[in-house]
C-alpha cells in the first residue's frame, strides 16, 4: 500500500484515538499537537516537504 498525504489524516485519527483509550490524560496535548499540525498544512507550511 502506498501512503499519500490523503491517508495521514485517517492514520493520525487512528493513532490519537489508540493513545486517548490508553492513556485519556493525553487527550488535551493528542488535540493541541493535532490542531496545530492541521492548521500549518492549511497554510501551506508544508508544501515544501511534497508529502505524497
Amino acid at each position: 500500500m502506498t501512503i499519500t498525504a490523503a491517508h495521514i489524516q485517517p492514520i493520525v485519527a487512528l493513532i490519537a484515538g489508540v493513545l486517548i483509550l490508553i492513556m485519556p490524560r493525553l487527550l488535551n496535548f493528542i488535540v493541541a499537537i493535532y490542531l496545530i499540525v492541521i492548521g500549518l498544512v492549511g497554510l501551506g507550511v508544508f508544501k515544501l516537504l511534497k508529502i505524497g
